[in-house]
């Protein structure tokens, strides 16, 4: 991937282990990547909503994924506006650990604990093994063991909410889980192409005399929307396993939410 601008700013060059399409410093010299920086706060938003509106409705378990995601969205916010590689950390890190997080949910989702401790505790030994790879590499090394450890946890919480879509019988839950699923895929979409093909959008974009699509920041907001509908998708087939009737509803007008009877903590 092509920098084309390297403009010196506040937090210096660069030590992260990827520098994404967006020019550095072109906004404000205390902000490297101010697009990628802004969009972050989508996860910061999504997170927080998320915990706020379902504090009384969903487990704790489900809260905590949704503070997960909010932090996240501080640490992406962090990383992309300094471009260092202790706050890349700060950013990925949270990534994984709220994989971890839905992976025990979706597997443990049975009235009463299904697999015992050794499976928190296995997911646990993978993010420290995960953790201590991210952050005593560098460079491609760095990234693509992060990259690969994450996705894993990443596209098996996807295959198992997919199992749940299968079985739904709620077109409400089937659809939230189309849109979500439409909404994640583009972002990864995005996000391969702001990856490896910024030299190509820049000639294209500079050629026809349009701005950068700035297709990282896409991939923060896309993202954001498309997990939030999972994490519902998922939450729904929970309160069902556990006979809370559970029910949908709107937010600000058109953001779905659920309802359901009083959470067993």
């Amino acid at each position: 991937m092509e920098q084309l601008v390297q403009a010196p700013g506040f937090w210096g060059q660069p030590t992260a282990s990827v520098d994404w399409c967006e020019q550095n410093y072109a906004h404000s010299s205390y902000v490297c990547e101010m697009f990628n920086s802004v969009s972050s706060c989508s996860m910061l938003l999504v997170g927080s909503l998320g915990a706020f509106w379902h504090r009384r409705v969903l487990e704790l378990r489900f809260i905590l994924v949704f503070l997960s995601v909010a932090l996240v969205g501080v640490g992406s916010i962090a990383f992309h506006g300094t471009l260092l590689f202790e706050l890349q950390l700060l950013d990925e890190l949270p990534m994984l650990y709220t994989a971890a997080l839905l992976v025990y949910v979706l597997l443990e989702n049975q009235p009463q604990r299904r697999f015992g401790a050794w499976l928190p505790a296995t997911l646990a030994g993978y993010a420290v093994i995960a953790t201590c790879g991210a952050a005593f590499l560098r460079g491609q090394a760095q990234f693509w063991s992060f990259q690969v450890s994450f996705a894993a946890l990443e596209f098996y919480g996807i295959y198992r909410t997919l199992l749940i879509h299968r079985r739904s019988r709620d077109p409400h839950q089937r659809r939230i889980f189309r849109a979500g699923i439409c909404l994640y895929a583009s972002a990864i979409v995005l996000w391969f192409i702001d990856l490896h093909f910024c030299s190509a959008v820049t000639h294209v974009t500079r050629r026809l005399g349009i701005p950068n699509p700035e297709l990282h920041a896409w991939w923060h907001v896309l993202v954001s929307a498309g997990l939030y509908a999972m994490i519902l998708v998922i939450a729904f087939d929970r309160c069902q396993v556990l006979g809370r009737h559970p029910r949908w509803r709107s937010r600000l007008g058109v953001v779905p939410a659920l309802a359901a009877d009083e959470a067993q903590r």
